[in-house]
């Protein structure tokens, strides 16, 4: 009975400017806008557009990210002293090399992003040279939605990043020729992309579903799991347990790279399980409690990385709505795309779109579209019935003009008594019956609480005597299927039978 539902639920975002602001303050965009306008004549790039080697400590100490000697300041800002003679040590070396690579880094995004411009070099001994790019005056001159189009560059570039392998000695995959050897990595690139696509879509939809974790962290067992572990598997054999391992600390290194575009909050999986047996990281699938859970890491999408995940899967062809989309549609739009919203989104979805409206042209527009003997008119009537409840007693005008309506009277009565409105018309029992018939088509459309269906049920039967007597009369096109589902859930087994006999009647009466 029901309509064609989106993919996903809809994902309540903020304001454009929001997330520009959000954007900007991402660490790694942010340290690419200070090098973009930190590059000029002086500054030299190799080949492949990067920083020389000897520019490195420049673009370190522009970036705040120098190491001391006593090891006070650092890429993390913390003190690695201890109070003792920090320069020399190894120590010291791999906080050098942490803060190159941070340079290096945000200098690769300020290149892909557009907001520096290279003139590759020719090789090391031939530098070429940079400047700032067109793109940078865009960040501080140009719209939110233009702030957002180079993040969404941005998180592009991150993401190629990350499906990359870590490469731990690479001078063992370089071949004769001086190439790397990328088939003995055993490294599928559009697999790779194909699975941490599939992890953030995942967690997209933990996100933005009724009853997931919302804005709190996942485990991220759980989500390593939800890619690797068959839906119709019991106990996870050995080696599905490895493979959640695997996949474990492999999103370990993925997430850590996306958190520095802003896309998520990562806490990282505890570096002493990082050092325990294979067979101990696969502990997670198993049911282990809160505290120890979120040392094997936990991750919450931003706000803004809900809009890059968001972007991502339109580009890609998926349904994925957000709250605010049918704004500006009309009112058939409106009811029929809400249809499969949860109800705190439709809600809010409803509310954005009277919020433009006069209210009583907003109410005829509802009425109009809830018209229909069409398998989905029950559910566009259930939400034009919730809109109008969001629309104060100025819309009578255009309530009243629809009590002589098979379709509507019921409705427009209900809404009037509700808000305590002078002459209205007692129902006909006709209408009282297709009303009734049409608010159960429109809860199992709905797909709502099934206790509460039942109570409705119950309660419909337990008012009104004789009520499938009337009821398989009644000319609604789901008539038969809501008297069988009665019958099905009615727990009084004499009513229950009562139904199957008047829903075996209706289909008799319309030939079906």
């Amino acid at each position: 009975m029901s309509a064609e539902q989106p993919t996903l639920p809809p994902v309540r975002l903020p304001a454009d400017a929001e997330l520009a602001r959000d954007a900007l303050a991402a660490p790694l965009l942010a340290r690419a806008v200070r090098l973009a306008r930190w590059a000029g004549p002086e500054t030299r790039v190799g080949a492949g557009g990067e920083l020389v080697d000897e520019q490195l400590p420049d673009a370190v100490e522009v970036l705040g990210l120098t190491v001391t000697a006593d090891g006070a300041d650092g890429p993390d800002g913390s003190d690695s002293s201890d109070g003792e003679s920090f320069e020399g040590t190894e120590a010291y070396e791999e906080a050098v090399e942490e803060a190159e690579i941070l340079a290096a880094d945000a200098w690769r995004l300020a290149v892909d992003t557009g907001l520096v411009t290279v003139e590759d070099g020719a090789d090391d001994e031939t530098p070429g040279g940079a400047g700032p790019g067109d793109n940078l005056a865009l960040l501080t001159a140009g719209s939110p939605q233009d702030v957002l189009a180079i993040w969404l560059d941005g998180f592009d570039a991150v993401f190629a990043d990350a499906v990359v392998p870590v490469l731990d000695d690479l001078e063992t995959l370089v071949g004769e020729d001086g190439e790397i050897d990328l088939e003995s990595l055993d490294w599928d690139p559009e697999m790779e992309g194909e699975f941490l696509e599939g992890v953030l879509g995942n967690l997209y939809l933990l996100t933005v579903s009724e009853g997931g974790p919302g804005e709190g962290p996942v485990p991220l067992p759980a989500l390593a799991a939800s890619m690797v572990v068959p839906d119709d598997m019991g106990e996870p054999t050995d080696d599905v347990l490895e493979q959640v391992s695997d996949a474990m600390m492999r999103l370990d290194e993925q997430f850590r790279l996306l958190e520095a575009i802003g896309l998520v909050e990562y806490q990282p999986v505890d570096e002493a399980l990082m050092a325990e047996a294979d067979d101990e990281l696969a502990a997670p699938v198993a049911p282990i409690d809160d505290e120890d859970v979120s040392r094997y890491g936990m991750v919450r999408l931003t706000t803004l990385g809900l809009y890059g995940v968001r972007a991502r899967m339109l580009d890609a062809g998926v349904d994925a709505p957000a709250v605010g989309d049918l704004a500006d549609k009309g009112a058939d739009v409106l009811l029929g795309g809400i249809a499969g919203y949860p109800e705190a989104a439709a809600r809010a979805e409803t509310a954005a779109w009277l919020s433009s409206r006069d209210v009583v042209t907003a109410a005829r527009e509802l009425l109009h579209a809830a018209r229909g003997a069409d398998a989905g008119s029950p559910l566009r009537r259930l939400h034009c019935q919730q809109a109008l409840a969001l629309v104060g007693t100025e819309a009578e005008p255009a309530v009243r003009e629809v009590l002589d309506d098979a379709e509507l009277g019921g409705l427009a009565r209900v809404w009037l008594v509700e808000r305590g409105a002078a002459d209205v018309p007692a129902p006909s029992e006709s209408m009282i019956f297709w009303l009734a018939i049409d608010t159960i088509a429109a809860q199992l459309d709905a797909d709502g609480d099934l206790e509460e269906l039942q109570e409705l049920i119950e309660g419909l039967t337990g008012r009104h005597s004789g009520f499938f007597e009337a009821a398989w009369r009644v000319d609604h096109p789901a008539t038969a299927e809501v008297l069988e589902t009665m019958g099905r859930l009615h727990r009084d087994r004499a009513v229950a039978k009562e139904a199957r006999k008047s829903a075996f009647k209706a289909r008799s009466r319309s030939g079906s």
